[in-house]
């Protein structure tokens, strides 16, 4: 057996990493809330040309990840297993409004460069979200 992947004492930086994650997707749900409760009238003509471009199903799929990652980010806290499932469903999620972002051409031709750095930086986070939550089920940590 390889011995990476033998039960260890849990770390004293998981809980560390478990609050980060969880803030992390507790702050994209409070985007999205934001972004979801938004008057496109009352925004700039830039912002409300985006908001009026993105389908609906580029939102669904972003607010599918944000929840999915904020429960997720809650059971690694607890450090249930379940988190590593979950979390693999909000990368999965995340992963598919990614693409929706630039699948959608009147929406993908607003971005500007600093929205695509985000939404790179984004997805970037919750991967490695999840490979904390995987890292920490191969190591025991998780019950």
């Amino acid at each position: 057996m390889d011995e990476r992947f033998t039960p260890r004492p849990v770390a004293a930086w998981f809980t560390i990493g478990a609050i980060a994650s969880l803030l992390f997707m507790a702050l994209g749900c409070v985007a999205l809330v934001m972004h979801v409760t938004a008057d496109p009238r009352t925004l700039p003509l830039d912002q409300r040309q985006l908001f009026e471009a993105e389908p609906q199903w580029v939102l669904t799929a972003s607010s599918f990840a944000f929840v999915a990652g904020l429960i997720g980010s809650v059971l690694l806290l607890l450090k249930r297993q379940a988190a590593e499932r979950v979390l693999l469903i909000s990368l999965a999620g995340m992963l598919v409004w990614f693409a929706g972002m630039f699948a959608t051409q009147p929406f993908r031709d607003l971005l500007s460069t600093e929205q695509i750095a985000i939404l790179i930086v984004t997805v970037a986070l919750t991967w490695t979200i999840y490979w904390f939550a995987r890292h920490s089920r191969q190591r025991g940590w998780l019950r």
